[in-house]
């Protein structure tokens, strides 16, 4: 697996000295945390996890209808409570320097600016490895940052349940 050989592989010279990893709490999203936690491990390098939250608007039809600014405050407050979860799960995995952001904008466009503002060596991104037509009508952030971003990007997928395995919630 390629958390053990990166022990084994492991330059003199640090490869890695600031790693970011975009969550959205999915299965997926913590299976490249947990990847990024050990790499940050390995290479004793700092972990920055961030969320961004897409803007949303409900079409009614008496127009486009925002969120209040208490709903707001209230997704904020869950957001935040999720990433200090996402902390402390890579501290535990044995990552040393870990912060949190939350970020509001675009996904692709927010992870693209905080990479080069933040001069990022690594962006380790889950993908649900989706194909078709789920694809084509969805899209996948984790593509567009592969093909954006200002380094190198490590895509992550967590293993499919075996067949006749409930999904967890």
């Amino acid at each position: 697996m390629l958390l053990g050989m990166a022990s084994a592989l492991k330059p003199a010279v640090a490869m890695f000295e600031k790693i970011l990893v975009p969550v959205d709490f999915s299965d997926h999203s913590t299976q490249a945390l947990d990847t990024a936690a050990a790499l940050a491990k390995d290479y004793d390098a700092s972990l920055t996890i961030v969320n961004v939250y897409e803007p949303l608007a409900l079409a009614l039809p008496e127009g486009y209808q925002l969120f209040s600014q208490e709903q707001l405050d209230q997704l904020f407050e869950e957001l935040q409570r999720k990433l200090v979860q996402q902390r402390q799960r890579a501290e535990a995995a044995g990552a040393k320097r870990v912060d949190s952001e939350l970020l509001h904008g675009f996904a692709v466009t927010e992870i693209q600016s905080l990479a080069e503002r933040g001069g990022y060596d690594l962006i380790v991104i889950g993908t649900h490895g989706r194909r078709g037509l789920s694809h084509a009508l969805l899209g996948s952030v984790a593509e567009r940052v592969v093909r954006l971003a200002p380094c190198p990007v490590l895509t992550v997928r967590a293993p499919h349940p075996a067949a006749g395995t409930p999904k967890s919630p």
